[in-house]
């Protein structure tokens, strides 16, 4: 009986490790993704396994993946963590001022509470509209840091002057010397964009469902677990 049960052990791990082995061979390099050099720093402790996300509170597919990322974030193992990196290359769509909302949410705890909320006040609710509502063309002004710093003030109490302060200091004014030169690094074209541990660029156009989002990530999560912990730093 005790063989019986070694015997189907050893088939079930068999069984198991044909079909990690078939999901990462699903997803071909160069094509899928693209392998980063030089591999970037993460921005997660030691152990971990970073899943980024490249994106702006100001793009309307950013917006409209948001559902994707919550399953994928739900997805993730225990020894894999997602980050966040704003882009501020679409001036035109206030992403810099998202940019550097962003990092002084993140600077004053108030970052992973307000996600979602941002990406409501600006598509939803209108708060912080970059699109006017009537003509559907860009608004001008686009909504300012004041703007954006009372509505983080009506979500989380923090006032606008103590966000604001922070939203001009040197480290978040370092951040975002930090991230600009890492999207330039990365050469993301797009958003939103997925990297993973700071080594594989997901060629988003190349998917065809969220469920292929979903898998390639977990395939690339898997396969860098199988490799050797290499130190992560944080910017």
């Amino acid at each position: 009986m005790k063989r019986v049960l070694s015997l189907v052990l050893v088939l079930l791990v068999s069984v198991n490790a044909l079909a990690a082995q078939s999901a990462a061979d699903r997803w071909v390099e160069g094509r899928n993704y693209s392998l980063l050099r030089p591999i970037q720093h993460t921005h997660v402790s030691a152990g971990k396994i970073e899943v980024m996300e490249v994106f702006s509170y100001g793009c309307p597919y950013c917006n409209r993946f948001q559902p994707v990322m919550e399953r994928l974030k739900k997805s993730l193992p225990a020894n894999a963590q997602m980050v966040y990196l704003p882009a501020s290359y679409s001036t035109a769509e206030d992403w810099p001022t998202f940019q550097r909302a962003y990092f002084a949410a993140q600077a004053l705890g108030i970052g992973d509470k307000t996600h979602q909320a941002m990406y409501d006040a600006v598509w939803k609710t209108g708060e912080l509209a970059i699109i006017d509502p009537t003509t559907h063309r860009l608004k001008s002004p686009q909504p300012s840091l004041e703007d954006v710093a009372r509505c983080y003030g009506r979500l989380t109490g923090v006032k606008p002057q103590d966000f604001l302060s922070t939203a001009h200091s040197f480290g978040v004014d370092t951040r975002i010397k930090a991230a600009d030169a890492q999207v330039i690094a990365m050469q993301v074209p797009g958003t939103p964009c997925l990297v993973v541990n700071g080594k594989y660029r997901i060629n988003m156009d190349t998917l065809g469902s969220d469920d292929d989002v979903i898998a390639i990530v977990g395939a690339l999560v898997a396969k860098e677990s199988r490799q050797p912990s290499r130190a992560s730093a944080r910017l």
